[in-house]
């Protein structure tokens, strides 16, 4: 595999979790205005799309293989964790 081969695998290995990443604090910003106020929406967005890529990985590595529904289960749980701790944090 070249580089430009292993550049657009990682990429679509990392797609789900910015995308979900992205919606997640997106949603959050709108429905959560108050709560959320002080945090930017970037903030949100990248920090929930490394939870997001860090169960990618687990996920890949605990089952050998990518896609797995289970691993997109635990991955939208692990966005939606992100603002909402921020939510619950003093």
């Amino acid at each position: 595999m070249d580089a430009l081969g292993f550049f657009w695998h990682l990429a679509n290995f990392l797609a789900p979790a910015i995308g979900v990443g992205a919606l997640t604090a997106a949603l959050c910003k709108l429905l959560w205005r108050k709560s959320l106020a002080k945090a930017p929406w970037f903030m949100l967005a990248w920090q929930s799309s490394l939870a997001g890529a860090i169960v990618l990985a687990v996920g890949l590595l605990a089952t050998g293989h990518d896609g797995r529904m289970g691993t997109y289960v635990a991955l939208v749980v692990a966005c939606a964790f992100v603002p909402w701790w921020r939510t619950v944090r003093p």
